[in-house]
C-alpha cells in the first residue's frame, strides 16, 4: 500500500488529530483527542481501516511494509516509556482493540497482556514486585489470545481455573494466589496446545501480528454483520486497529478499572454515571464476570481520583459538547483514560441532554435539533420494555419490527374473537397470516398484532403504525393452525391462554409477560419540537380516518391531514351491511339507495374529521380498495352474510367469485371504481361539502381537499374532476348554501406513468400527493404484502441495502417523484406537492422530500413529532 498504514498518538507525536473517522476509525480518532488535550492516555498506534480493506481485498493477507511501520511505532512507545517490548526484566505489554468509524460497542474482538511470554512474565513479576499479579496477566493473554485469535471455547479455560480454584479453597478470582496462578498459567499452555495442536507463541511480534490479523477477522463475524444489518451501518472499509500500551487496573488494592458515562443514558440527567472494580482489568466489568461497584461510590476507596474523573467529565464535554462514554484503569493510584465515545442513549435522555447542553451553553439551538436522531422521538411516544425485564426474557422469535411499542397479551385467532375477548376485559395479540381490512375491528381491539407473512408496509403494519400499536410482521418462524387456535414456534406450541410480549421495535416474540412502562412526555420535549418548527420549511401533515385520531395528531403538531382513507370508515358493524348491499347490487338504482343509507355515516365522520382540524387542510382519498375486499370470502362468513341481507347464500358466494380479480392491487380498484360505478364518487363528494356546510354553520373552518386515487392517465382526471365539480356545484345548490367552501381537487401520484406524463396530468390537478407504498410496489414490481419472503436475503446479500417500503429509494423511486414534481410545476408553477404514503414519517425520506421541493409530508399521528424533527434537520443540513 502506498498509503500511510500507522498512526501514532502519545508525548511524541499525535498524527491522528484531525483525521476522519472514515481512516482512523472513532475510537483512534478519539485517542488522538484526547491525547492532544492533555487527558492522561497511555501511548499508542492506530492501524487504518485501509488496511483491513486491503487485508480482505489480497485473500486475507496483511499488506507488505505494515510490520515495518508497526515495529517503527513499536520503538517509538519503548523510547516514550522506557520499556521493551518482550523484554527480560521491564517488558512493554499492549492492548489490541477494533474500532471502526460508527461504534460497534462489543461487537469487535480485544485482546489484552500482549507481549507476555514465560520469560517476560517473570521479567514483570520482578519489575513491579508483584509476582501474582504478573502471572494473573498472563493468564488473561493466554486466554483471550485462544479464545480471539484461535477460536477455542473459553469454557475450556474456565474448567481448568474452576480446578485451580477448588484446589486453592477459594470461591472468587482475585483470591487465587500467584502460586495457584503460576500453576493456571502452565494448565491454560496445556489447554491451548491441546485444542489448537501447537504451543502457546512466545514471540511478541508474531503474537502482535496475529492478533491483528484477528481483529480484521473480527469485522466479518455474524454478530457484527448482524449488528450492522441492524443498525443500518454501510459503506464502511472495515475496522481500525489500536495498539496502546498496558496500564493495569488489577496490580492490588489501590488500582481498578472502569466504564462511565458522563450523564446518564437511560434519563439524560447530568450525573457521572457508571461502574467500576478494584483489582481489576477492563473486561472484568463489560463482561460481568465480578459484580462491580457503582461510580458515585468511588469517593468511599479514593476521593482523589473521583474528582479527577470529575474533571476529565468536564473537560471531555467542553471539548466534543456532547455526553461521552469512557473507560478509564487506575494503576497504583494514577488514572488513565483508554477511550472516549459518544454515547448511546435513550430517545428520552436524548431530548434532555440536547435541551440542557444548550442551557448549559455548550451547543446552539440547531446543534440540538441535529443532536437527536429523529427515530428516536418513537420512544417517547410509545409504551417500552423495562430493559432489565426485556434483557431477561426467553425470545421465541424475531419478525419485522413493523410498528414500534410493547405489547403484551394472550393470543386470539380472528378478529371476532380479538373484540369479543377485548369487550371481556382480556388484552389479547391478533395473531394472524396476514391481515385485511376484514381485520379492522380486531387489530383496533388487540393490544398488538402478529403477523407471519407480510412485510413493513402490509396492512397490518400501515394499520398499526397510524394507531401507535405494536406489530410485528412477517415473523416466518410463527406456525399458525386456525383451526386448532395454537401456534408454533422453535418447538414450542402455544394457545388461546398463553401470553406473548411483542415487541415492535426490535420485530422481537418473547414468551410470557414482560413488564412494559408508559411514556412519559417532558417540557424538554416541547422545546426540542419549538426549534425543530423554527428550522423547518416542509409542513408535516398526518394520515388519519377518523376524529380520534386527527386530534392525536393535531396535539402532536400535524399541520392538516395528508391522507383521509375513506374506506376505513365502512368497516363498521352498523355500516358494512350498506356497503355489502350496494355491492351485491343489481343496477344503478339499488345501489344508490344503498349508498343513500351509507351517506348519513359518511357525513358525521367527515364533520368529525373537521372539526378536530378546524382551520387545516384535510385531503379527502375517495374510495380506493377493490370491492371484494368489503365481501366475507369464507363460507360460514357468507352464511351470516346471506341471513343478515335476506339473500341466499349462493348469491353472496357468486358475487365474492365475480368480483374476484387475480392481481387486485393492479385491478378494479382506486378511479377505476369511480369511472364504473361514478354513483360511489357522488355520494363521498357529496358527504364531504354536506359536512363542510354544516361545520361552517357552525363556525368550523373546514378545508377539504378531494383526491382521486390511481390515476395513470390525464383523461380519467378530466372525467373525474368534472364530475366532482358537479357533484359539489349541485350539493351546495341542494342545500341553498351562499357562503364560500375552500374545497381543492387533486390526484394521488402512485402508477409511474402518473409520473412520467405529470404535466399532462396536472392540467386538471390542484396538488399532488404522492402514494410512494404503491408507487415503490409498482416501480421494483415486489408485492408489498409478499416482499418478505425474500427481502431478508436481498438485505443480507447488498441486493438492496435497505427495505425500500420502510425508506424511500432515492435512485429509482425518487427519481419518478422528481420528475413528477418537474413535470407537474412545468404547467403549474405553484402546483401544492405532498407525500401521503409510509415514508412520510422515515427521516431519510423526509430530507428527499425537502430536496425535491415537496410543500408537506403526512404520515401516522404518532410519527409526526419525528417528520417534525427529520423536516428541521434536512433543512438545517441542506442549507
Amino acid at each position: 500500500m502506498a498509503n500511510k498504514m500507522v498512526y501514532y498518538f502519545g508525548k511524541t507525536k499525535t498524527e491522528g488529530k484531525g483525521k476522519s473517522k472514515t481512516l482512523i476509525g472513532g475510537k483512534g480518532l478519539n485517542l488522538a483527542e484526547m491525547t492532544s488535550i492533555g487527558l492522561p492516555v497511555p501511548p499508542g498506534f492506530t492501524i487504518t481501516t485501509e488496511v483491513c480493506d486491503a487485508y480482505y481485498k489480497a485473500g486475507k493477507q496483511l499488506p507488505s511494509g505494515l510490520m515495518e511501520e508497526v515495529d517503527k511505532a513499536i520503538a517509538t512507545m519503548e523510547k516514550e516509556l522506557s520499556k521493551k517490548f518482550g523484554d527480560e526484566s521491564n517488558p512493554l505489554l499492549v492492548s489490541v482493540r477494533s474500532g471502526a468509524a460508527v461504534s460497534m460497542p462489543g461487537m469487535m474482538n480485544t485482546i489484552l497482556n500482549l507481549g507476555l511470554n514465560d520469560v517476560s512474565t517473570a521479567g514483570l513479576a520482578k519489575a513491579t514486585k508483584n509476582e501474582r499479579f504478573a502471572y494473573d496477566a498472563y493468564r488473561r493473554l493466554i486466554n483471550m489470545f485462544g479464545d480471539v485469535v484461535m477460536g477455542m471455547d473459553h469454557h475450556q479455560f474456565e474448567k481448568a481455573f474452576d480446578k485451580i480454584k477448588k484446589k486453592y479453597k477459594v470461591s472468587e478470582d482475585t483470591d487465587v494466589p500467584a502460586e495457584g496462578l503460576k500453576q493456571l498459567c502452565d494448565e491454560y499452555k496445556d489447554v491451548y496446545k491441546q485444542h489448537t495442536g501447537e504451543e502457546f507463541p512466545q514471540d511478541p511480534v508474531k503474537q502482535l501480528e496475529l492478533a491483528v490479523k484477528a481483529v480484521f477477522e473480527s469485522w466479518n463475524t455474524s454478530r457484527a454483520v448482524r449488528y450492522r444489518e441492524i443498525e443500518g451501518i454501510r459503506g464502511l472499509l472495515g475496522t481500525a486497529v489500536n495498539v496502546q500500551s498496558m496500564v493495569y487496573g488489577n496490580m492490588g488494592d489501590d488500582c481498578g478499572t472502569g466504564v462511565a458515562f458522563t450523564r446518564n443514558p437511560n434519563t439524560g440527567e447530568n450525573k457521572f454515571f457508571g461502574e467500576f472494580l478494584v483489582n481489576a482489568q477492563g473486561e472484568d466489568v463489560v463482561a460481568g464476570i465480578r459484580t462491580p461497584e457503582q461510580v458515585a461510590d468511588m469517593p468511599k476507596w479514593n476521593r482523589a481520583i473521583y474528582k479527577e474523573l470529575l474533571e476529565v467529565k468536564k473537560t471531555l464535554e467542553t471539548h466534543y459538547a456532547e455526553m461521552q462514554d469512557i473507560e478509564f484503569t487506575i494503576e497504583r493510584g494514577t488514572l488513565f483514560m483508554l477511550q472516549t465515545r459518544t454515547g448511546k442513549r435513550t430517545g428520552i435522555a436524548a431530548v434532555k441532554i440536547a435541551c440542557d447542553m444548550v442551557k448549559e451553553k455548550l451547543i446552539d439551538k440547531k446543534a440540538a435539533v441535529m443532536r437527536v436522531p429523529a427515530n428516536d422521538l418513537t420512544q417517547l411516544l410509545l409504551p417500552s420494555f423495562k430493559p432489565t425485564a426485556r434483557n431477561a426474557a426467553d425470545v421465541l422469535c424475531r419478525g419485522i419490527n413493523a410498528s414500534p411499542g410493547a405489547a403484551v397479551g394472550k393470543l386470539a385467532f380472528s378478529a371476532e374473537e380479538a373484540r369479543e375477548r377485548t369487550d371481556a376485559g382480556e388484552k389479547v395479540i391478533l395473531v394472524r397470516r396476514e391481515t385485511s381490512p376484514e381485520d379492522v375491528d380486531g387489530m383496533n381491539a388487540a393490544v398488538g398484532i402478529l403477523t407471519s407473512t407480510g412485510g413493513a408496509t402490509s396492512h397490518a403494519a400501515v394499520v398499526a403504525r397510524g394507531w401507535g400499536k405494536c406489530c410485528v410482521a412477517g415473523a416466518g418462524d410463527v406456525e399458525i393452525d386456525e383451526k386448532g387456535r395454537k401456534i408454533k414456534v422453535n418447538g414450542k406450541t402455544l394457545g388461546v391462554n398463553d401470553v406473548i410480549s411483542l415487541d415492535g421495535t426490535t420485530g422481537e416474540v418473547m414468551l410470557g409477560e414482560v413488564e412494559t412502562q408508559e411514556p412519559k412526555l417532558s417540557g424538554d420535549f416541547a422545546q426540542l419540537m419549538k426549534w425543530a418548527d423554527e428550522f423547518r420549511t416542509l409542513a408535516v401533515r398526518t394520515n388519519a380516518d377518523s376524529p380520534a385520531d386527527s386530534k392525536r395528531a393535531r396535539d402532536f403538531g400535524a399541520e392538516g391531514i395528508g391522507l383521509c382513507r375513506t374506506e376505513h370508515m365502512f368497516f363498521e358493524p352498523d355500516r358494512i351491511i350498506h356497503m355489502r348491499s350496494m355491492i351485491l347490487a343489481q343496477d344503478e338504482k339499488d345501489r344508490r339507495a344503498a349508498l343513500k343509507k351509507l351517506l348519513p355515516f359518511q357525513r358525521k365522520d367527515f364533520e368529525g374529521i373537521f372539526k378536530a382540524m378546524d382551520g387545516l387542510p384535510v385531503t379527502v382519498r375517495l374510495l380506493d380498495p377493490p370491492l371484494h375486499e368489503f365481501l366475507p370470502h369464507e363460507a360460514a362468513a357468507q352464511k351470516d352474510m346471506a341471513t343478515e341481507l335476506g339473500v341466499k347464500p349462493a348469491e353472496i358466494k357468486k358475487r365474492s367469485e365475480a368480483l374476484h380479480e387475480s392481481n387486485p392491487m393492479l385491478g378494479h380498484r382506486g378511479c377505476r371504481l369511480s369511472i364504473t360505478y361514478p354513483e360511489i364518487l357522488e355520494m363521498q363528494v357529496r358527504a364531504i361539502v354536506e359536512a363542510a356546510i354544516n361545520c361552517a354553520g357552525r363556525k368550523i373552518k373546514a378545508m377539504p381537499e378531494i383526491m382521486i386515487p390511481l390515476v395513470g392517465t390525464a383523461a380519467e382526471l378530466k372525467l373525474l374532476r368534472g364530475k366532482v365539480e358537479e357533484t359539489i356545484a349541485s350539493t351546495i345548490e341542494a342545500k341553498k348554501f351562499s357562503g364560500k367552501l375552500d374545497i381543492s381537487i387533486g390526484t394521488m401520484i402512485e402508477i409511474p406513468r402518473a409520473c412520467l406524463t405529470a404535466d399532462d396530468v396536472a392540467q386538471y390537478a390542484d396538488f399532488f400527493s404522492f402514494g410512494t407504498n404503491d408507487l415503490t410496489q409498482m416501480t421494483f414490481g415486489y408485492s408489498r404484502d409478499d416482499v418478505g419472503t425474500f427481502l431478508p436475503d436481498y438485505l443480507h446479500q447488498d441486493i438492496l441495502l435497505v427495505d425500500p417500503f420502510q425508506s424511500l429509494d432515492q435512485t429509482g423511486v425518487g427519481q419518478l417523484v422528481e420528475m413528477g414534481v418537474q413535470k407537474g410545476r412545468s404547467t403549474k408553477k405553484d402546483l401544492k406537492v405532498g407525500i401521503c404514503g409510509e415514508h412520510g414519517g422515515e427521516p431519510s425520506s423526509v430530507e428527499f422530500c425537502h430536496r425535491a421541493g415537496l410543500n408537506y409530508v403526512s404520515c401516522s399521528p404518532f410519527r409526526v413529532p419525528i417528520a417534525r424533527l427529520a423536516a428541521a434537520q434536512a433543512a438545517l443540513i441542506n442549507s
